[in-house]
């Protein structure tokens, strides 16, 4: 028999949930392709390796852009290479898939994907809102009478919903979360110490030493960042340390901030009500930003946690969800 997977489908990273033995795969959304023959060479954490350190003939491609496919083909080539590589086909049978998507995705991002999934090996291939997900995989009851807020950043996207009974009360979605803070580090590091660097060099920056809510007594971090310099072309290396970090990916942060506002001064007053006791649960790579629960409670007023293994929580929610309905399923037979 095959074994139903869930799938998170990010701008980032690519993590497959299979049913019954939990998340097997974590790799990042890279392919790289000798443009002279069209063929694949390498997919995921191989790919990566070759971000920004290619000969002319061979491009490290990112299919997803901002939560969606950019890339048709090479995202149907990047998912039949990790279905196949997890071996969930069965002899007589393919497996059924739920893949996630940002709130706002259009109709045509939405038959995009399912078609990418269908192509590359699916059965039944399921779609469902990333937040609602990402609430079931950190642990979250949705399907009570109450009101539950999360706020999911990853790579492309980052999306804000309030749910109750299963469902969306409201949401938002922005088109803008760790892939632009990583362009806001490595612009200010241009313009202020006429330094460029690459994608992962500031990604790195932004793992290793990001603080983006300072308290009395916090140290302030450094790291050697090493680049082309943009005057004399040559190679060269500066330090830099948190507060510049913090004042480059302000302004991003602000306005997840903003967006997660607004969603809030739309709620019902009962469910309003819920989300002062219960708090808003943090997930995505973002959560991981040291103090970004606490700049998030400090501009909302209301207290936020992040979730326990916040980069597995939507690849998590999704084979939790589709276990579900297969069993719903049954039942009504």
């Amino acid at each position: 028999m095959a074994l139903d997977i869930g799938i998170d489908l990010g701008t980032a990273n690519v993590l497959i949930y299979v049913s019954g033995k939990g998340i097997v795969l974590n790799e990042p959304s890279v392919v790289a392709i000798d443009t002279n023959t069209n063929q694949v060479l390498a997919v995921g954490s191989e790919a990566y390796q070759m971000v920004g350190k290619t000969p002319s003939n061979i491009r490290a491609i990112r299919p997803l852009k901002d939560g969606v496919i950019s890339d048709f083909d090479v995202t149907e080539e990047m998912l039949s290479y990790f279905i196949k590589k997890l071996n969930v086909r069965g002899v007589m049978s393919r497996p059924s898939i739920m893949i996630c998507t940002p709130t706002n995705t259009t109709e045509i991002e939405r038959k995009a994907i399912l078609q990418a999934a269908e192509k590359s090996g699916g059965n039944k291939v399921y779609l469902e809102v990333e937040p609602k997900v990402a609430a079931i995989g950190a642990g979250m009851d949705i399907f009570q009478p109450r009101g539950n807020m999360v706020i999911d950043i990853g790579g492309g996207t980052s999306d804000i919903a309030v749910l109750s009974l299963g469902d969306i009360v409201a949401s938002s979605s922005l088109r803008m979360a760790g892939d632009r803070m990583n362009q806001d580090i490595a612009n200010y590091v241009k313009d202020n110490h006429h330094l460029l660097i690459g994608e992962r060099s500031a990604e790195r920056v932004k793992i290793q030493i990001a603080q983006v809510f300072k308290q009395e007594g916090d140290d302030d971090k450094t790291m050697e960042v090493r680049g082309r310099d943009t005057v004399t072309g040559m190679p060269r290396s500066i330090t830099i340390d948190s507060n510049e970090v913090e004042g480059a990916i302000h302004e991003t942060l602000m306005q997840i901030v903003s967006t997660a506002h607004h969603v809030m001064e739309t709620l019902p007053p009962e469910i309003a009500a819920d989300i002062i006791d219960r708090g808003i649960t943090l997930t995505g790579g973002g959560a991981l930003l040291s103090g970004l629960d606490q700049l998030i409670s400090e501009n909302l007023k209301v207290p936020v946690m992040v979730a326990e293994h916040p980069l597995n929580n939507v690849a998590q929610g999704a084979g939790i969800l589709l276990e579900h309905m297969q069993k719903t399923a049954k039942k009504k037979k």
